[in-house]
């Protein structure tokens, strides 16, 4: 049987152990993983890898690997926190020109709502 293409467990090939879809070792996780235990990797360095190929891209897609027995437990959720979100969430739909709320999030590309980006003469 020959060997998965992206087995690599000492890090040699790619740089960082890495492991085919489906053959991590125990005690690694992913973020999500990691978050659906309620543990967040902390200030940790990333571990290892996963590699696999994918149909819409022509490179390898990547999944970084934590210990989990560095994880740390995720921070408690303050009242202050969603207070924090809701203004962040509402700074970011905050015409800067006109000053109201667009009720969506606001073009990147634009920086400001759609209508003043109608009203807006085209750069040359």
């Amino acid at each position: 049987m020959s060997r998965p293409r992206f087995w690599d467990p000492t890090g040699e090939r790619f740089g960082t152990p890495t492991y085919p879809w489906r053959m991590v070792p125990e005690g690694l996780l992913t973020r999500r993983q990691l978050r659906a235990r309620g543990l967040c990797p902390g200030r940790q360095p990333v571990a290892a890898q996963i590699l696999w190929r994918s149909r819409l891209s022509a490179t390898p897609r990547a999944a970084y690997l934590y210990r989990v027995e560095l994880a740390v437990p995720v921070g408690e959720f303050t009242p202050a926190r969603p207070r924090a979100l809701a203004a962040a969430n509402a700074a970011r739909r905050t015409c800067p020109v006109c000053r109201r709320d667009a009720g969506y999030v606001l073009p990147a590309h634009l920086g400001t709502c759609l209508p003043c980006a109608d009203r807006a003469p085209l750069a040359a």
